[in-house]
């Protein structure tokens, strides 16, 4: 059943996580949960911030040369 099928609060209601064998003590529960979160990637990183054209490495390598007669006078204009 989809999200969008349910009637409203009828997600809420559904547990997340449910134990269907065993007894497992509070602590366990715990670790559980949060490994699966952590998989999950409940967590939202936060975005790095932008950078500036300053920081781009590729504005400081130059277009290859064309050969050619003269090639070696106008390379120093590139």
């Amino acid at each position: 059943m989809t999200a969008s099928s349910e009637p409203d609060g009828a997600a809420a209601d559904r547990p997340v996580l449910r134990i269907i064998a065993g007894n497992p003590s509070p602590a366990e529960i715990a670790a559980v949960t949060v490994v699966l979160t952590v998989l999950s990637g409940g967590t939202p990183e936060a975005a790095p911030a932008p950078t500036g054209g300053w920081s781009d490495l590729s504005l400081r390598l130059r277009r290859p040369l064309p050969p050619g007669p003269g090639a070696w006078r106008n390379s120093a204009f590139q």
